[in-house]
């Protein structure tokens, strides 16, 4: 009988990064088996990026700090083998494409860590065809690396990596900033990798579905230590310890948990949607389905404060990204802009602050022309947070991030203190606000952008994907502040590929898809519209899928879009449910 050794041994982990008092990982030890498909989750500061860092020596070798423990990876100590070396087995694939991308042509990209390792051009070649395949990029080696959409650079930091040949790959939140279809044929691609080519994967990710679908084993962490290790069915079917830990399980496991705490007896908590609706098929015929009511819509004001009449858009390298698109956005509203990645939803936008013009058509904002108004007055009437924080980040505190554009306007000093408080108590940053934002991790990045447009208290506050990098809990903070802001009357335009957050927050939900207008309707109908959705490349909420499905197999209208009404739906007399 063979016996292989594990890819990855951890023995009593701990480090330290300078400066900083607590652990980012503490007393660590796993092992990962070759082939294995291994999943880490956690709340943000877990040390998910750290234990991934980790593996190829990157820290501490570049990081400095405090290092305790061993760490071997394809049988080679990660403290006494250089980073170098340590590469020819691991290869990384962090969050950010763009960070990793360097060359002029998807083969040369490919090439350029084959090229540093020595390897023989002709071998070379071979690689450079076969890790492109592998990612799906056949027949794309002389475009431009960053021509390619959002999934396509991440397949391709992916081919760069494995070209290599490592024994190990190395992913971190690799699929945050795409769409829902570029998601799941990110991981499909992954797996194939793991399952067809014998990769053996570490991958950091909040995306629950996808992990209980994909991985073998799951990690959960939380600051710096090993609180779980098992099979995703074992650590998703625990709805309520995933939740202390800030976390989500799939919809599907959430809307079964809720039905158990009904009194309606399931045996084991599926974590797959195929899973999930076998059982509910079942108690679809053992019990009532009882749709809840739909609750009326709210009637929106009809003063409009954003207008966009035909209006197009067209880059100065001749792409069109907007093709006629009109809608009118109200006083008080809070809306969903959704579509795959390309959609023009960024674009559409920028026109209501100014930072583009239209190519044809208008936008008016308090029925005044954008083209006639300058964009610092604009920002008195229209907060923007960009999907990447990092481009709105140039001060050296959060703090004077927070108070920066109310001292540029020339605020009362007074105001500017305490509006930049409200702000930083408001986005949970309050501990931090003498700390580099850059130092901090990526989602409190993002809160210390939003915590600067709140502080200006604007009309209007456009979100533009909120939620990338952050966890389940910060999520939810960032979209509660939101609502809370709608509250006080504020119009509110979410955008976002994740869909299961927002029902209970946007009232409309606006579809594009490839610079046009798909859909305008509530945020439920849209939930439903699943032709419209898939034409987009958007998934609809599990919750909505399961509802679906088990609406047409009874001949009923079963419009839920969350776990909660989904489970409240189902009656089982006698079985402790309601009759």
């Amino acid at each position: 009988m063979t016996v292989t050794s594990p890819v990855v041994v951890l023995d009593q982990v701990s480090y330290q990064y300078p400066g900083t008092e607590k652990l980012a990982l503490r007393d660590i030890s796993i092992q990962i088996e070759p082939g294995e498909f291994v999943g880490v989750i956690g709340p943000t500061g877990a040390g998910k990026t750290t234990l991934c860092l980790s593996t190829n020596g990157i820290v501490p070798q570049f990081q400095g700090g405090r290092f305790f423990g061993h760490i071997r990876v394809a049988g080679l100590d990660t403290i006494e083998n250089p980073v170098s070396l340590l590469a020819q087995h691991v290869g990384i694939v962090m969050e950010d494409p763009e960070t990793q991308l360097i060359a002029t042509s998807v083969e040369n990209e490919v090439a350029f860590a084959l090229e540093n390792l020595g390897v023989p051009r002709t071998d070379m070649a071979e690689r450079i065809k076969l890790a492109l395949a592998a990612v799906r990029l056949s027949g794309m080696e002389r475009r431009r690396p960053h021509d390619l959409s959002g999934g396509e650079k991440q397949r391709l930091s992916i081919a760069a990596a494995i070209a290599v040949r490592p024994e190990l790959l190395v992913l971190d939140e690799p699929t945050s900033q795409l769409d829902p279809a570029g998601e799941r044929d990110l991981f499909a691609v992954i797996r194939e990798l793991n399952q067809v080519h014998g990769v053996t994967v570490l991958l950091a990710s909040h995306a629950a579905e996808f992990m209980a679908e994909f991985a073998d084993r799951i990690l959960l962490l939380s600051a710096g230590e090993v609180v779980l290790a098992a099979p995703p069915e074992v650590i998703y079917s625990q709805v309520n310890l995933l939740a202390e830990y800030g976390l989500r399980s799939p919809e599907v496991a959430e809307a079964l948990h809720l039905i158990r705490a009904r009194g309606i007896p399931i045996p084991q908590i599926p974590v797959t949607l195929e899973r999930g609706y076998a059982i509910l098929n079942e108690l679809s015929e053992l019990c009532r389905v009882v749709p809840m009511p739909t609750p009326e819509e709210p009637k929106k004001e009809a003063d409009t404060v954003v207008c966009a009449s035909d209006l197009w858009h067209v880059y100065p390298d001749g792409t069109e990204a907007l093709k006629g698109v009109s809608l009118n956005i109200h006083r008080g509203e809070y809306v969903l802009l959704v579509g795959q990645n390309g959609a023009g939803k960024t674009t559409l936008v920028k026109h209501f602050h100014g930072l583009l013009k239209p190519t044809r058509g208008s936008v008016t904002v308090h029925r005044r022309d954008v083209r006639n108004e300058t964009t610092s007055g604009l920002a008195r009437k229209i907060g923007y947070v960009a999907q990447n924080p990092d481009t709105q980040i140039f001060c050296r505190t959060v703090e004077d991030e927070v108070s920066f554009a109310l001292r540029i306007l020339g605020y009362p000093s007074a105001d500017i203190m305490i509006r930049t408080r409200e702000s930083l108590k408001a986005m949970g940053l309050m501990k931090q606000r003498q700390l580099h934002p850059l130092s901090l991790p990526k989602g409190d990045r993002a809160r210390v952008v939003v915590a600067a447009v709140l502080a200006m208290n604007p009309d209007v506050i456009i979100l533009d994907e909120p939620t990338t990098g952050q966890d389940h809990t910060g999520a939810r903070k960032i979209l509660d502040t939101s609502k809370m802001l709608h509250e006080m009357g504020k119009t509110i335009v979410v955008i976002t590929h994740h869909l299961y957050l927002m029902a209970g927050y946007a009232d409309r939900a606006i579809v594009m898809g490839k610079g046009v207008l798909l859909l305008e309707a509530p945020v439920r109908q849209v939930f439903h519209s699943f032709d419209v959705l898939d034409s987009t490349f958007l998934v609809p909420p599990q919750s909505a899928q399961l509802a679906h499905r088990i609406g047409l197999r009874k001949g009923i209208e079963f419009p839920a879009v969350t776990p909660r009404e989904l489970a409240e739906s189902f009656y089982c007399d006698g079985e402790g449910g309601q009759s």
